[in-house]
Parts: C-alpha cells; sequence; structure tokens
C-alpha cells in the first residue's frame, strides 16, 4: 500500500496541478488530501450541487475540505434542464457524468489548468458504472484507479492521515433510487431526500429508500433490520406523511446499485 501511495504521489506531482472532481466521500477527499500534500495551491476541488444531493451530504463535503486544508469551488447545476437526464434510461449516469465533465473542463480551462481527475478505485472496474465511460472521453483521470488502489486501502490510508470521512459509507444521488424509465421530479427526489433523514435519526448510516412511486422500498444492511422491525410504526406512519401509499422492507437488503439488477 505504501508503494502505491509513492506511485500516486510521484503521478499527480507529474501533472503540475488538477482539478479533482470532489464529492466528499472518502475516495475524492483522499485524492484531493494526496493531490494538496503534493502541489498545494495548484491543487483543487470542485464540487458539483445540484438537487441530487441532499443537503447533509454538501454541508459534510464542505466541513471535510475545510478540516484537510483544501480549497473548494462549489459550482451549481441544475439537471432539470437536461432532457437526456430527465429521461432516466440506464445510462442516465454517462449523461450526468458527461454534463459534470463538461462544467469541470471549463473551470480548468479557465483557471489554466490542463488535468481534471476524479476519485474513482480499482474496484469500481468490476461494477455496471456508464459514468465512467463519460470521463475517459473526456479525458479525465482516476489517479487512485491508476495505481491500483482499492476500497479497503483507500479507507485505510484516509484513517491514517486523519481523515474525518475514512469510514464513511458509500453514498450515490437520489435519483438513484429511483427505477430506470420512472420520472425524476424534484418532488420525488426532495420526498427520498425526507425518508432517508428520517431513517437516519434511528441511527442507521447505510441506508438507501427506493422509491417506487407510491411504495417505498427500505434497503439497510442485514444487521440493521432489526432495528427497522423495532421502529416499524414510527417509520410507516413518517413516511406515509411523507405521501407514500405502502412502506416495504427489502429482505435482501442494503445493495450499491440494486436498481440494475433489472438490466
Amino acid at each position: 500500500m505504501c508503494d502505491k501511495l509513492a506511485k500516486l504521489k510521484r503521478r499527480l506531482s507529474e501533472m503540475g496541478g488538477v482539478v479533482v472532481a470532489y464529492s466528499g466521500g472518502v475516495d475524492s477527499s483522499l485524492l484531493l488530501k494526496v493531490a494538496r500534500d503534493v502541489l498545494a495551491a495548484r491543487a483543487v476541488g470542485v464540487m458539483i450541487a445540484s438537487p441530487l444531493i441532499p443537503d447533509h451530504e454538501r454541508q459534510e463535503a464542505e466541513e471535510t475540505a475545510t478540516q484537510i486544508g483544501a480549497d473548494l469551488v462549489v459550482l451549481e447545476k441544475d439537471r432539470f434542464d437536461d432532457p437526456g437526464f430527465l429521461a432516466n434510461r440506464p445510462d442516465r449516469c454517462y449523461v450526468c457524468k458527461a454534463a459534470i465533465c463538461e462544467q469541470l473542463l471549463a473551470y480548468a480551462r479557465m483557471h489554466g489548468y490542463t488535468v481534471i481527475a476524479d476519485g474513482s478505485n480499482a474496484d469500481d472496474l468490476g461494477d455496471y458504472r456508464p459514468g465512467q465511460r463519460a470521463a475517459r472521453e473526456c479525458g479525465m483521470q482516476s489517479p487512485l484507479q491508476a495505481v491500483g488502489l482499492t476500497k479497503a486501502e483507500i479507507r485505510c490510508l484516509a484513517r491514517e492521515m486523519g481523515l474525518p470521512n475514512w469510514d464513511k459509507p458509500a453514498s450515490a444521488c437520489l435519483a438513484s433510487r429511483i427505477p430506470y424509465g420512472s420520472a425524476i421530479t424534484r418532488e420525488a427526489l426532495a420526498q427520498i431526500a425526507k425518508a432517508e433523514q428520517i431513517l437516519r435519526t434511528l441511527g442507521l448510516t447505510q441506508l438507501r429508500v427506493r422509491h417506487h412511486d407510491t411504495i417505498a422500498r427500505i434497503e439497510v444492511p442485514p444487521q440493521d433490520l432489526e432495528t427497522i422491525l423495532n421502529h416499524r410504526s414510527y417509520i410507516v406512519t413518517s413516511l406515509k406523511a411523507l405521501g407514500y401509499a405502502y412502506v416495504t422492507l427489502d429482505l435482501r437488503g442494503f445493495r450499491s446499485g440494486s436498481m440494475n439488477e433489472v438490466i
């Protein structure tokens, strides 16, 4: 792992400067931290904020960037002006990533950078991630992936470096809770965000509320199923108050990207 970190530092040093696509997750946080250590002011994090990102995620991301001493630029993007995204096809992530790349490239050109990079890691190569194709097409680099760093290794390095989010569960945009082909609306995203916040008040951290129109399908790790059942009445009442007619619990538990199972 030390060898991979050394390779990462050499790779970043050779860039001379980099714009890091920053989300506040452990991957992009580690990349921004190391880039800042190597390149100082020539490394900047850029976060694309939109209705797809819950408010608490944006706040935590900004706090993490401050704690690691990195410059952070927040650019706004309203995805509801993009018909390709709203169509919600299985390539939705490709459409979204392509738009993000376009914004990052515009920022980089305006401020004299020639390299943009994201926090994709070696484990991402084995998953369905159409966004990675968009990243490659626009020339975005993935230094963590290039040196072979896995998620477990990234968490270990982040902990050693004192990153506050080293054990932060993986997150995804709110649109990932909506089945392909179903309408993505501001109302649905707000409903999902509120439902997930209700579950977080119970101490749950790794969770998803999958939005099937009037049905809320809750995913949590198997060890947290008991917590859901113990608070069944509260959860049902609270989520029905948000507009869901039915509240269900997925017995298979949490799966990242479970909406891709129908592809």
